[in-house]
């Protein structure tokens, strides 16, 4: 009996990794000869650089960069199995926890550090990159990423424009410079990009993103009006219409800057995590797939894990079981491809009780589940 465990991580608590070990461990107590496949997941957010590493016997890379103040900060990269692909998640370099709540400010931070992390992952061999562009603290389009990597962001007196979403209405032209010798040696850039917020407009980046990054209604006003100058400076010179392109107001428009100057593709996260870890040739002849994460509810179809888990499993007519923190909405799940969901606690316990005891929860719900199996299959 096959029986594939593609779970995300349990935030706070345990990585995706971990939960894999934990449900295989718990089976294993009614299955002793059970065959295992193992896939940890991610959905293009926090942990999907130690869920990839993890899923295709990879390592991490720590490297120091430019934080979105300026300053200088610990950050890293996952090298996968393959020795080609890099995964990067943009928050370890330009996040938001990584600036104070009383610096926040969207017109100076950069994206440079991000910049450098792909410089780091194309000068150590890797030909595909896939970037997760979730919680930044930047509004600044991408423009300190394409300036790390050597492209020229010239004002009219031909000097390079400073950091920040504040300094794009200086811009006056853009030049490939050593840009152009990254360019040619990335063969894919996939971008985790879960949201549809064009660069500029009411849904624009500024407008839903910048107020949580430290934007006043006036800062939101002018960064708007600097990131779409930035878009008709990108359209002459380099040929991309990247203003009105859905995703492109991610991560306080990195998504446009990342398919203006490297040609990246904007796709969900989990279809990435998906297609790089292999999980449709891995689920072939599976018995059950068990996946899960910290809380399963309404949120769970709009492209989490265990739903693009799920979709896979339902393409090959296999049994889902997802497991979680909390279960919500369970009618919905069911309606969208779950077969049974099941929530670890197994009595009144707080957050941070669940968060604790999360190993030996997820353990004895995985026995449950090898019980209720081995029933069903007439006690054999």
């Amino acid at each position: 009996m096959k029986i594939v465990i593609a779970p995300d991580s349990f935030k706070g608590s345990l990585s995706a990794a971990q939960v894999a070990d934990a449900i295989e461990k718990g089976i294993k107590r009614v299955f002793k000869d059970c065959h295992f496949t193992k896939v940890p997941m991610a959905d293009g957010g926090e942990g999907t650089v130690q869920s990839l590493v993890d899923a295709t016997g990879g390592k991490i890379i720590y490297k120091e960069v430019t934080g979105p103040l300026g300053n200088k900060v610990k950050a890293f990269f996952g090298v996968l199995g393959d020795g080609k692909t890099a995964v990067i998640e943009m928050a370890a370099a330009s996040g938001l926890p990584l600036v104070p709540e009383e610096k926040k400010n969207p017109l100076i931070t950069t994206t440079y550090g991000t910049g450098e992390l792909i410089k780091y992952a194309v000068e150590s061999g890797c030909e595909h990159l896939i970037i997760g562009i979730g919680g930044s603290a930047t509004n600044d389009g991408g423009a300190g990423m394409a300036q790390a990597l050597g492209f020229k962001l010239l004002d009219e007196d031909g000097k390079e424009i400073g950091f920040g979403g504040g300094s794009l209405p200086r811009l006056s032209r853009i030049a490939l410079g050593q840009g152009r010798e990254i360019m040619e040696k990335i063969e894919r850039i996939q971008v985790a990009c879960d949201v549809d917020n064009p660069l500029c407009g009411p849904r624009g980046s500024s407008a839903v993103y910048g107020p949580q990054k430290g934007a006043t209604p006036e800062m939101v006003k002018e960064l708007d009006k600097a990131l779409s100058h930035y878009a008709d400076i990108i359209r002459r010179d380099l040929e991309k219409d990247v203003k009105d392109l859905p995703g492109a107001g991610a991560a306080g428009g990195l998504g446009a800057g990342l398919v203006a100057f490297l040609g990246a593709e904007l796709m969900r996260g989990v279809d990435i995590v998906i297609e790089a870890t292999g999980l449709r040739e891995k689920m072939k002849e599976a018995y059950l797939v068990i996946t899960g994460e910290g809380k399963l509810d309404n949120q769970t179809i709009n492209g989490k894990t265990p739903m693009g888990v799920a979709m896979v499993a339902k393409e090959k007519g296999i049994p889902v079981i997802a497991i979680g923190g909390a279960v919500e909405d369970s009618a919905l799940l069911y309606k969208n491809g779950f077969d049974c969901l099941i929530a670890i606690p197994n009595k009144p316990m707080t957050l941070k009780n669940a968060i604790d005891h999360a190993d030996e929860l997820v353990t004895d719900t995985a026995e449950r589940i090898g019980r209720l199996i081995k029933i069903g299959k007439g006690g054999k």
